[in-house]
């Protein structure tokens, strides 16, 4: 089970409410997903069905364990493991966000299962519709759930609109081949067409966007996890939604810019932030002290991929010799630290 950030402590009223819940939230992350084939299989006919409606999808299938961590914000800690078919791709944090007219949803998780189990979730809390779906950045294990809040409008509802990076569609287009071969190579089963689901919006810097008495701001960031990275902040509650600009727990992955995604962290801390909602891990209202790890790895990653360029090290040799400390707690660690300290080679190389 994750352990809530030291420093919080159980404050009475809303604070001490809030703490309560990130326990809980701690709590449901080590709730197994469901993999039985039925599950499967319901997820896969929901997502493309043209007839069934949002209740009776949402009765057919076993909604996330969510928790409340501030008014109207709901949170799921996906598995701190790999994206394979055990966990049903249920590794990443996925939210909505409840408004007065409507309902925003921040990342769908990494199957159709997923984003179906969501559903339901939201189904339960709120009979209001989901009307906008907003992606953090183009990794499978947060988007591919997007098919599930499409809707065939028998339900009345209008069809949520989705939002993204103004470069995350591009992103997409040149992965998409990649994804769908892997979820059939891993999970032995074909993506459905509607899994993945491009934007209709592009933030290409702000967004506000109004869900009825509750305003969120969408960001775009330069190039650091992705180049596509978007940030959510929730103005009611101070809640930001980072995605994978921030991990907890499990080892950040680089798959943009060291230096940039450095550069975006310090301005990150800067935001005033109530609570934190990571794309990996518990979410702390520490911010920003509840960086520091992540801010600590990625600086000493620069500082040792530098130190091997110096000694003019090859890049086979590098990724040999910089390997994480045995005292070293980051989780998925043996995954992707080489596969870090190989981009950052890439990267850094070339710097004067």
């Amino acid at each position: 089970m994750a352990r809530l950030p030291s420093r919080i402590t159980p404050w009475a009223g809303p604070w001490r409410n809030r703490a309560l819940a990130l326990l809980a939230l701690a709590c449901a992350a080590g709730v197994p997903a469901q993999t039985t084939q039925n599950v499967a299989t319901a997820a896969v006919a929901a997502t493309t069905s043209t007839t069934a409606s949002a209740t009776t999808a949402a009765t057919a299938i076993k909604p996330l364990p969510m928790a409340q961590l501030a008014a109207g914000v709901y949170v799921h800690q996906g598995a701190h493991e790999e994206w394979q078919p055990g966990n049903a791709g249920n590794v990443s944090n996925v939210a909505f966000i409840v408004g007065q007219r409507c309902v925003a949803v921040v990342d769908s998780g990494g199957s159709p299962e997923v984003g179906l189990r969501l559903r339901a979730a939201i189904a339960q809390a709120t009979p209001l519709p989901v009307c906008w779906v907003i992606t953090t950045h183009a990794h499978p294990d947060h988007i591919l759930g997007h098919g599930a809040f499409l809707g065939d409008g028998s339900d009345g509802a209008p069809k949520p609109r989705y939002a993204a990076h103004a470069r995350l569609a591009a992103a997409l287009a040149g992965r998409e081949r990649a994804y769908r071969n892997a979820v059939q190579r891993d999970f032995r089963t074909t993506l459905p067409a509607a899994a993945i689901v491009y934007p209709d919006t592009g933030v290409d810097s702000q967004l506000e966007i109004d869900l009825g008495g509750r305003r969120l701001q969408l960001r775009a960031w330069p190039t650091a996890h992705t180049d596509n990275d978007l940030t959510v902040l929730d103005l009611q509650t101070r809640t930001l939604f980072l995605g994978d600009l921030w991990f907890v727990g499990h080892i950040p992955v680089l798959d943009g810019r060291l230096k940039g995604w450095l550069a975006v962290l310090d301005d990150l801390q800067r935001l005033d932030v109530a609570l934190a909602v990571p794309g990996h891990g518990l979410p702390s209202t520490q911010w920003p002290a509840a960086a520091a790890p992540q801010q600590a790895y990625l600086l000493g990653l620069q500082r040792d991929v530098r130190a091997a360029l110096k000694q003019q090290l090859t890049l086979r040799q590098a990724v040999e010799k910089l390997t994480l400390p045995e005292s070293s707690t980051w989780l998925l660690g043996e995954l992707f630290h080489r596969r870090n300290v190989t981009a950052a080679f890439a990267e850094l190389e070339w710097e004067d």
